[in-house]
């Protein structure tokens, strides 16, 4: 026989179960339902990954402007007297004549690159208006640790100074080491002049990236055999082994010994 009791327990209970779930429902509902962020039009619902910083431009990490006529900036008079080489085997410029083997050297604590430099002077050296460009004679780059006829240096410029007088040669001028040189085996680039450029040529307007190409041309010059010449023609250009640094005697300026 039903237990009138619990048969009527039984049916509130389910029905209280019942009216809760009903009136919990919409309300989970609403509640499982993710916000949207206010958005305008353009806008972006995730912010924007920060943009790193260029990094900055030096006189070794880009190519010159070939209108520049001079680089500013504070420049180091004194590195640490030691030399980091290129490194690898070049290619040989020139097509005839024998091959003279050189290495490239730049003093550390002067702030340029050696691998940049190397490739400024194979550049120069590789150029048709260049020394192997006669048919006369070849070139080629070599590893720091090869064997080589001569090594072309940029240093600074009390190092440069200190070179070149135990070489036998004075580049002082007005009291300071002034020019390059070139001593036996080794041709000297000052790192003054490298990122200076030259009085004559900054009243002439020429750009730095052709007294770089003299001062290249010149001092290899020496190393190969060549002396120094005087102005053959007012208004002509000056012979590559003419001191193009200090006066051009009335000639126009000129990086190449061959035209």
């Amino acid at each position: 026989m039903i237990d009138i009791r619990r048969w009527w327990t039984a049916s509130v209970l389910v029905l209280a179960l019942l009216l809760t779930g009903w009136w919990l429902l919409p309300r989970l509902n609403r509640a499982a339902t993710p916000v949207s962020l206010p958005s305008w039009p353009g806008a972006s619902r995730t912010p924007p990954a920060p943009v790193p910083p260029p990094p900055p431009i030096s006189a070794t990490s880009a190519p010159v402007p070939v209108d520049l006529l001079t680089i500013p900036g504070k420049l180091p008079t004194r590195g640490t007297g030691k030399f980091g080489y290129a490194a690898g085997l070049g290619k040989i410029l020139g097509t005839e004549g024998p091959v003279r083997r050189f290495r490239v050297a730049v003093e550390r604590g002067g702030g340029e690159d050696v691998a940049v430099f190397a490739a400024q002077v194979v550049a120069t050296l590789g150029d048709r208006r260049s020394w192997a460009g006669g048919g006369r004679l070849r070139l080629q780059r070599v590893d720091g640790g090869a064997k080589s006829d001569f090594t072309v240096y940029l240093a600074t410029r009390d190092t440069a100074g200190r070179m070149c007088a135990n070489g036998g040669v004075n580049i002082r001028v007005g009291g300071r080491p002034y020019t390059s040189c070139r001593s036996t085996g080794k041709v000297i680039v000052n790192l003054d002049r490298w990122r200076l450029s030259a009085k004559p040529y900054l009243n002439a307007k020429v750009p730095l990236t052709v007294y770089r190409q003299y001062v290249i041309n010149h001092e290899v010059g020496h190393e190969l055999g060549h002396h120094h010449q005087g102005c053959p023609k007012r208004g002509g250009p000056a012979p590559v082994m003419t001191q193009q640094t200090l006066a051009l005697h009335g000639c126009t300026p000129n990086a190449w010994p061959r035209r």
